[in-house]
């Protein structure tokens, strides 16, 4: 990569992850949008190196149907960070945080916590591979969160480039027997009293297992393989639902049990 788009992917990271520090909103992109998935990657690996948290797993998008084509992908991967995993208990309505003029969702999720690390050149996965690395997955939900309220308009690239979109992920009680009931599980997203989105594991393309073999193969490439104990947020199953500070979500996954959460201002 030539100097000037080098200091051009420095000034993008810095910027974004300054807002993120100081919870301020950004009007636009703080530079030219990336063109490719390949340099909005680099803008995020920018970004980690300057965060200053622990990477505890991956969250996984889609990748609008209209751009999979043109940015030859499906899917999309950012940082989930230690301080942003928080744990929900029967009951108990955890609190998570939102940027004051940003974007804000909640997404109903199946959490996936790897038993093994991956290994650091394996590119082509099997679901039973995959599903081998696997200690357990767990109902959740990702809190979603960017500065710029219009992320989500701006396409795959701006949501890559800025840690995925990602705020967070809140991470309840395992699936027993995940393999065997993971497609039979109905899960249910409601704001406020109000249902907002139903859908299970076939709302996502190929299922959940897809998604991680896909992140297998995407880290590896990058160098920054899946590890024991990470969290993997295996994509919206209901949607995404934006929220704003104030409001509560309670996420319903049928015969597993019930994840109750409230925004508030970051």
């Amino acid at each position: 990569m030539d100097s000037a788009r080098l200091a051009t992917t420095d000034r993008i990271a810095a910027a974004l992850v300054a807002a993120r520090h100081a919870r301020r909103a950004l009007a636009a992109f703080p530079g030219p949008m990336p063109a490719s998935m390949a340099e909005a990657y680099r803008i995020q690996d920018a970004g980690l190196s300057i965060w200053g948290d622990e990477v505890a797993g991956w969250k996984i998008g889609l990748v609008g149907a209209h751009l999979r084509e043109a940015l030859k992908a499906e899917r999309l991967a950012g940082p989930i960070f230690r301080k942003d995993v928080r744990a929900a208990e029967p009951g108990v309505k955890v609190v998570f945080p939102v940027f004051a003029g940003g974007f804000a969702a909640v997404e109903g999720e199946f959490v996936f916590r790897m038993g093994e690390d991956a290994p650091s050149t394996k590119t082509d996965w099997t679901d039973d591979e995959a599903a081998a690395l696997v200690a357990a997955v767990h109902i959740g939900v990702e809190t979603a969160g960017s500065p710029m309220p219009m992320i989500n308009d701006l396409g795959a690239t701006v949501v890559s480039s800025d840690f995925g979109n990602n705020f967070g992920v809140i991470v309840g009680a395992a699936i027993d027997d995940w393999r065997g009931r993971l497609d039979r599980i109905t899960v249910t997203t409601a704001i406020e009293g109000n249902v907002v989105g139903t859908g299970g594991a076939q709302t996502l393309p190929g299922g959940p297992l897809a998604g991680l073999r896909f992140l297998l193969t995407h880290l590896a490439e990058r160098g920054r393989p899946l590890r024991k104990g990470q969290l993997v947020s295996s994509g919206a199953i209901t949607g995404v639902h934006d929220i704003v500070a104030g409001q509560s979500s309670v996420i319903t996954f049928e015969g597993c049990g019930v994840i109750e959460c409230r925004a508030v201002p970051a």
